[in-house]
Order: C-alpha cells, then structure tokens, then sequence
C-alpha cells in the first residue's frame, strides 16, 4: 500500500501486518537486467508503435543484430548509448530514451537573486533587477519585493556577513541558500561606505523571471517598432503555459490592428486548434446603440494581418500550430523550419531499472491522405535566420521581420472602417432624429 508492504492470513478479518523493509538490499546481476531491459524495449516497439509495419524497419533483424552489442556493455550508460543508435533506426521524432540507474549524487541547491551583475571596482555590482509582473503570482522576484532598498546600481558586498569579491564566483556564498532568506549588505559605493543590510527569499531557478523578462520586452519592443498598432503573443508550448499566455496576452490587445503570434522554442502540448479558431475570427456584424460608438462582433479577436514566429526548436504541438495556421491561410510564418515531431507518445511501462523508453504511437495526418509535417518540418513562407552578430548587438532579426512584414500588409490591406446606417425612421412625416447618441 503506498510505498508500505503488508502481509497477512488469508483467512475472513486477518489483519494485515506492516513489514519492516528499512534494512532489507535487493543484489542484482547488471547484465542479466541490462539483457531484459534490451527485449523490454524491443517490446513496446512492437506493442505500441503507430505503424504496424515499424515504417518499414525489420524490428526482428534488428533485435538480432543490436543484439551482438550486448555483452561488451560496461555500464548503465553503454545501454543508453545502445538503446539511442538502435532506436534511431525507427526513424521517427518523440523517441525518447530516459533515466535509469545512476549513482546518487550530492544535490547543491544555489539560492538565486534573480538579478545581473558585473564586476566593477573588484566588487559585483547589481545592473538589473528582474521583476515579477502584475498578474503571475507563481513567479517570485526577491530583489523586487515592496519595502527593499536596493536598486540598479547598487553593490552587492557580503550575504549573511561574508564578503564577496570581484575575483571570487559570486554564486559560491549562495551555496545551500535556495528558498532560505539571507542578509544581503548592499551599498551604493564598493568601500561598504553607506552600506545597509536587507532581509530577502532566494529562488532556486531564475528560469521563470528571465522568461517574463524576454516576453515584456519583445511586447515593448513590437509596439515601438509598430507604433502601437500591433500586438504581441508568446506561446512556450500548447498546453498549460501557451493556452494561460494566449488568454492572458491575446485578449488583452485585441484594440490592436495586427498581431505577431511568437512560438520560437515551442515544446508542444496538445492539438492547439482553440488558438487557430480565435485568430481565424472575421467580422461578423456591427454592434449599435444609442449609448456606445457601433463596434464589430466577435468583439474578441484581432482583424488585421497575423505573423507566426517559428524556428527549428518549435516541436510536436509546436509543429502542428504552425501546420494549422498555414493550412488555414490564417497569415505568414516567418522564422526557420520547425522541428517536425508529430508522432505523439505516452503511457509506457518503465523499465526495470526505472529508465524509460517511449515508442511514439499516435501520428497526426493529413486529411488528403498526407504525412506532411513528420520529419520535415514546417517550412516559413519568410525564411529568416537569426544571426548571432546582430543578436549579440541586441537586435531579434525574426521578430524585427515580422514586424516589417505585418506593417506592410496593414498598409497594403487597412482594415475597412464599418458605419451604421441611418436610424430607422417608420414615420417620415416627422422630423428626422439628430445624428447623435441622444
């Protein structure tokens, strides 16, 4: 029961028995388990690959030639490797080969600040400060809690009283602080004169922070560069965090003219049809009265001209939202080729060991009787390489193209500007109604 063993009669109402395991070792022989583990996998292939004829591999052969590998197997590590080339033979994206034993490890968790630094004056000194946002309460700023005094600019001298240098890793005096609060001394000078000391929580990952960062800034940078006609949408995968941020961002700009859609390093998900249905919206009807300026129904959606961001990093759900957008002539995918997985996976035994192999088993097709996506890609209607000269210069060459592509089209095709028609008037013979709201 749980992680407890039990044993007991069999007969009516005996009641169980807790066993003490704490002391009890389990001696196994590695390549009697690498061996079954090698069959094992082999097996899931043949019970849950997609295609009933493997895409035309001899998985019988195969079995038997890998096989000859076996006995020179040194480690769990060599049985990775093997299970890698062997699998590789499948062809297919999604197959993932994960885990197993390995030596326990000693886990140092490093606290984070959540901050950049440079070293000036052999001394670290604070030049940004990442910030939480206003509406994610999952993500924790420590630097830019309410009440701290500390700002860019400031020195960071000691944590918990230990001075830290210039010349020293500054992640060191942080070892075995992530979620603790510590003491930071901090200052506007290197020489700890005015010094002051500040009581925060650090953060074991910065992941969160930094992301919200990038998306912030890509939003600011799309509506400088539009002059705040076009909105921005960053999709990091087709589940929870892309459909949260869709709603979040998307509906949150639909006041703008064009949306740029990034979905650059997309993981995918789920089948993201709800977000190709949202950005398909056409004008349907004016809305009218008295009270309010006439607007257009569906009154959620964005009208004007759409570009998808894509690159090779974008996979599996990250395949097929670009996959639905081009095939719906919803707007212009601009970046690089995705990644092309669309054989999704899930739900495999583990291995013995605790390892895991998947054996990819449910492919999404194309309703012509085509396979288009699944180890091609999607191709750009914009090809667009991010170059790293210009991005070490700050710039985004995808995003900044994007940008272009969907201001000339909004210049070549401007939204049309619909009108009411005069007030019904049933009864000419009497004046006519004021053109106005009263």
């Amino acid at each position: 029961k749980g992680h407890k063993w039990f044993i007991s009669d069999a007969k009516k109402d005996a009641k169980p028995q807790s066993l003490d395991i704490a002391s009890q070792r389990v001696f196994v022989v590695p390549h009697q388990q690498w061996d079954q583990m090698y069959r094992d996998a082999w097996r899931m292939q043949r019970a849950y690959f997609y295609n009933p004829n493997y895409d035309g591999l001899d998985i019988d052969a195969a079995q038997k030639e890998f096989a000859h590998y076996l006995p020179g197997i040194a480690s769990r590590d060599g049985l990775t490797f093997l299970f890698r080339e062997m699998m590789s033979y499948m062809s297919v994206g999604h197959m993932f080969i994960n885990g197993g034993y390995r030596p326990t490890m000693q886990q140092i968790h490093v606290g984070l600040m959540g901050a950049n630094y440079a070293v000036e004056h052999g001394r670290y000194r604070i030049t940004r400060i990442f910030s939480a946002g206003s509406w994610n309460p999952d993500i924790y700023a420590p630097l830019a809690q309410p009440g701290l005094k500390v700002k860019n600019g400031d020195y960071l001298l000691a944590v918990n009283g230990q001075q830290i240098r210039g010349n020293e890793n500054i992640y060191k005096v942080f070892q075995d602080l992530a979620n603790l609060k510590v003491t930071l001394t901090v200052g506007p000078h290197p020489d700890m004169k005015d010094a002051h000391q500040i009581t925060v929580k650090t953060i074991p990952s910065e992941a969160g922070l930094r992301h919200v960062a990038w998306i912030n800034h890509n939003m600011a940078l799309v509506n400088k560069l539009s002059g705040g006609k076009l909105g921005y949408v960053y999709l990091p995968d087709t589940g929870e965090g892309g459909f949260t941020n869709f709603n979040r961002y998307f509906f949150s700009q639909v006041d703008k003219k064009g949306v740029i859609v990034d979905e650059r390093f997309n993981h995918g998900g789920d089948i993201s049809d709800y977000i190709i249905q949202y950005l398909e919206r056409r004008p349907m009807s004016l809305i009218v009265s008295r009270w309010i300026p006439p607007h257009v129904d569906p009154s959620m959606a964005i009208f004007g001209p759409k570009v998808m961001l894509i690159n090779q990093f974008s996979g599996s759900g990250g395949d097929a939202l670009p996959w639905y957008f081009k095939k719906d002539k919803v707007g212009t995918l601009v970046g690089e080729r995705t990644w092309g997985g669309l054989v999704g996976i899930g739900g495999y035994p583990k291995l013995m060991d605790g390892g895991s192999i998947t054996s990819p088993r449910v492919a999404v097709e194309g309703i012509d009787g085509s396979f288009p996506v699944e180890n091609h890609g999607v191709a750009p209607d914009v090809t667009v390489w991010q170059d790293p000269q210009l991005m070490r210069k700050g710039h985004d060459p995808q995003l900044e193209r994007g940008v272009e592509i969907a201001l000339k089209q909004l210049k070549e095709n401007p939204q049309p500007k619909y009108t009411r028609p005069p007030w019904r008037n049933y009864h000419p013979k009497l004046p006519p109604l004021p053109d106005s709201t009263r």
